[in-house]
C-alpha cells in the first residue's frame, strides 16, 4: 500500500514548476506586487509571451488582435488571471515527457480541459466570483491519475477494472488497492508545488464536496464537472451523470440536474479551442 505524499515525492519530473511561475506568484503574493514587473517576468519568456498574447487575442477573449505587447495584456487581464493562464500554461511544458504506461494521455489531457471549462461554466452559472479561477482548478483536478499512472500503472489500471466493471466506485477501489485515491494524490501535489491553499482544498474535497471546509462549494463544482468528464469517457447521455450526483450537491449549487447537458454541451463546443490556446503541441481527438 502506498501514501499520496510517497507517490508524489517518487514522480522526479512533477516535482518543479518553471521558475517565470513562481516569480510571478511572487509578485502576486506581494502587497507591492507591480503589473510593470509580471510584464517584464513573462517578456523574459519569449514562448510564453506568444502563447499569452495568441491566448488574448484569440476567440476565447474577444480582443481581436488589439493586445500587441505583454504590459497591455497584463493590465487588461489583472495579476490573479495572469497568475492562473502562467499556471495553466506551465502544466503543458511540466508534463511534456510523461507517458504513463497504462494510460491514455489524449484522453486524459481532453478530460482536463473539459473538466476546467464545465466547473467554469457552472461557476458563471452560479455567479462565483472565482469562475475563471476554477477552470484552472478543474484542469489540475486529475493530476493525481497521472500520479498514480506514473508511480504504480499496474495497481492503478487493477482500480480502473474494477470500477469500470461496476463493481465498486473508482476512489474506493483505489484507497483498497492503491492506498490512496486520485483526490487525495491532487490535493499532495498541489501542496507540494506550494499553490494557493484553494487548489489543494477543492481538488481534495472533489469527491466528497462536503468536507472542502470553505472552498465546499467550489468543490462540488469541479464534483458535478469531473461527473461530465467521466460521462464523456464511458460515452454516456448527460443524464446518467446528473443521476450519479448526490441531490445535496444540485441543492448546495442551486442547480437543477437537467442543466447538466447544456453546461456539457458548453464545454464541448469549446473544447477545440481551449485544446489549442493552452496544449498547441498537443492532438487531441
Amino acid at each position: 500500500m502506498h501514501s499520496a505524499l510517497e507517490l508524489v515525492s517518487h514522480v522526479e519530473a512533477l516535482t518543479s514548476l518553471p521558475s517565470v511561475y513562481h516569480r510571478i506568484r511572487e509578485q502576486l503574493d506581494s502587497p507591492d506586487g507591480s503589473v510593470i514587473e509580471v510584464a517584464r517576468l513573462v517578456s523574459a519568456d519569449p514562448a510564453l509571451t506568444a502563447r499569452l498574447l495568441r491566448l488574448v487575442n484569440s476567440a476565447l477573449y474577444g480582443y481581436g488582435g488589439q493586445v500587441d505587447t505583454v504590459g497591455r495584456a497584463v493590465q487588461i487581464l489583472g495579476l490573479q488571471q495572469v497568475h492562473d493562464l502562467v499556471l495553466a500554461m506551465s502544466i503543458s511544458s511540466v508534463f511534456a515527457g510523461i507517458r504513463p504506461e497504462h494510460m491514455d494521455m489524449s484522453r486524459f489531457w481532453r478530460g482536463s480541459v473539459m473538466c476546467g471549462l464545465a466547473a467554469r461554466n457552472i461557476g458563471r452559472g452560479c455567479g462565483q466570483p472565482t469562475a475563471d479561477r476554477l477552470f484552472v482548478i478543474g484542469l489540475l483536478a486529475d493530476l493525481g491519475h497521472l500520479v498514480m499512472y506514473q508511480t504504480v500503472p499496474t495497481l492503478a489500471l487493477e482500480a480502473e477494472r474494477r470500477a469500470d466493471a461496476g463493481h465498486e466506485p473508482l476512489h474506493e477501489a483505489e484507497r483498497r488497492i492503491v492506498g490512496c485515491d486520485y483526490a487525495e494524490l491532487g490535493a499532495t501535489l498541489m501542496a507540494h508545488w506550494r499553490l494557493p491553499p484553494c487548489f489543494a482544498e477543492v481538488i481534495g474535497a472533489q469527491i466528497l464536496p462536503r468536507l472542502g471546509g470553505e472552498y465546499a462549494f467550489d468543490a462540488a463544482i469541479v464534483h458535478v464537472a469531473s461527473n461530465i468528464v467521466l460521462a464523456d469517457r464511458k460515452g454516456e447521455p448527460s443524464d446518467a451523470a446528473a443521476a450519479r450526483i448526490d441531490p445535496t450537491v444540485w441543492a448546495q449549487l442551486e442547480m437543477s440536474p437537467d442543466s447538466l447537458s447544456r453546461v456539457r454541451e458548453d464545454a464541448e463546443l469549446n473544447l477545440a479551442a481551449y485544446v489549442a490556446a493552452f496544449f498547441p503541441n498537443l492532438r487531441i481527438a
